[in-house]
Formats: structure tokens, C-alpha cells, sequence
């Protein structure tokens, strides 16, 4: 029953939080994955493919306003729900500003959050957007991690794939490479912004007309990448 509900990852400091969420979420049928930081809990989201996400706002780390905006850029269509005991009305605008789909007060009613979380789900599953994204004479399919040119295959690595998939998730904006290196890779994994300029120069010579002059991923000198479906 799990495996076909999916995944919650609950991000949260307080650790009475942590079991009281984990429980109210197992007895449904779900599974949960548990962060008790904020870049843990990003880290967390890159690894796994959530159904959902339960933010805590207040976090060690990084905050939870940071960790919903760098999930959001990600992967746009992952209901983020917040917790939080603040009750601003700015705090809740500004969240919802940023793509969260709900912020819910605490204390809170279980019953209440549970059945929020749900219709979030089922809503995305409703909308669930097609998985095929096209741009020029290329078609990329995001979920068969398929691509192709003029209709003639390429062949993509996993993380040409993910590089593209936020390019094409905030298009028209200029991204600088510390911003893709951070959230595409992390750190951790790749210690130099090179790393982001050899994906691209790659990227353009699978995808691109002429690589040379790029129509779709546009250099923007001093400031970054900027991708133009």
C-alpha cells in the first residue's frame, strides 16, 4: 500500500514533531522520509521524488522559506505544505508567494493536515502535466528520459537531464551558475562553477542548430544562463 501512495518527506526540527507527523502519515499507508534540517531536507528532495513535502518554517541550516523556494524552482508541481506557531499574515503571503500550496498553524489538527496534504495530492495527480517538453526542433520527455532532434534520438546523460529540466522550469530567467550548481548538483558534489560551463557547452552541442550561437541556452556575460524556449 505504500509503495503506491508514495513518499512524504517531512522536514522538521522538533523531534516529538517528527514522530508525531511519521505515525499520522504511516497509518495512512504512506511512507515518510525525515529531515531535521533545512539543507538536509533539500538534500533529501533531490534524492527522492516525494509526493509531497511538510515544511517546518523555522529551521537550522537554511530556512524553510529558502528550502520551498529552491523546491519549487526544481520541481514546480510538488505540493509544499508549511508549518509554522507564526501566524503573520506576511509570513503566510510571502510562502504562498513562493509556490507553497498551504501554510497551517500550530498547533494543528492532524485530521486536518492529513486530509490537506491528501487533496493536494490528488489535485496534482489531476493536473499532472504531460511529461514531454519541446523547444525548437527538440522534444524532451522528462519522464522516459528520452530526447531527440529534428526527430532523429540524442542521447542525454542524468544530469543533462536535471540541468535541463530547470532550465525549462524557469524559462526566461537569467540563472546565475553558483544558483545552478547549488541547486541542480549541491556543493558537495561538484566544488566549481566550471562544472555548470562544460554541462551547458555539452547541452548545446546535443541540442542546438549551432552551438556556437545558441537560440535556446543563452549566455548572459557577468550574470549567467538564461534559457529561451
Amino acid at each position: 500500500m505504500g509503495e503506491e501512495l508514495g513518499t512524504i518527506l517531512i522536514v522538521e526540527d522538533d523531534p516529538r514533531m517528527q514522530k508525531v507527523l511519521h505515525r499520522l502519515f504511516h497509518e495512512q499507508g504512506y511512507r515518510t522520509q525525515v529531515a531535521g534540517d533545512g539543507q538536509a531536507g533539500f538534500d533529501a528532495f533531490r534524492s527522492s521524488s516525494p509526493v509531497a513535502v511538510v515544511l517546518d518554517l523555522i529551521l537550522p541550516q537554511m530556512s524553510g522559506r529558502e528550502v520551498c523556494r529552491k523546491i519549487k524552482s526544481v520541481s514546480p508541481d510538488t505540493p509544499v505544505l508549511i508549518l509554522s506557531a507564526v501566524s503573520e499574515v506576511v509570513d503566510k503571503v510571502l510562502l504562498l508567494e513562493l509556490g507553497a500550496e498551504d501554510y497551517i498553524t500550530k498547533p494543528f489538527s492532524p485530521r486536518e493536515l492529513l486530509a490537506r496534504v491528501q487533496s493536494h495530492i490528488r489535485r496534482r495527480r489531476k493536473t499532472e502535466p504531460v511529461s514531454t517538453y519541446r523547444f525548437g526542433s527538440c522534444e524532451i520527455d522528462f519522464l522516459k528520459m528520452t530526447a531527440s532532434r529534428s526527430g532523429i534520438p540524442i542521447t542525454l546523460t542524468a544530469h543533462e537531464f536535471k540541468l535541463l529540466k530547470f532550465f525549462t522550469a524557469n524559462p526566461d530567467r537569467v540563472l546565475s551558475r553558483d544558483e545552478l550548481l547549488n541547486d541542480v548538483w549541491g556543493y558537495n558534489s561538484y566544488p566549481t562553477t566550471r562544472t555548470v560551463d562544460n554541462q551547458i557547452l555539452k547541452l548545446r552541442q546535443k541540442l542546438e542548430v549551432d552551438p556556437a550561437n545558441p537560440r535556446h541556452l543563452q549566455t548572459i556575460y557577468g550574470a549567467g544562463y538564461k534559457f529561451a524556449p
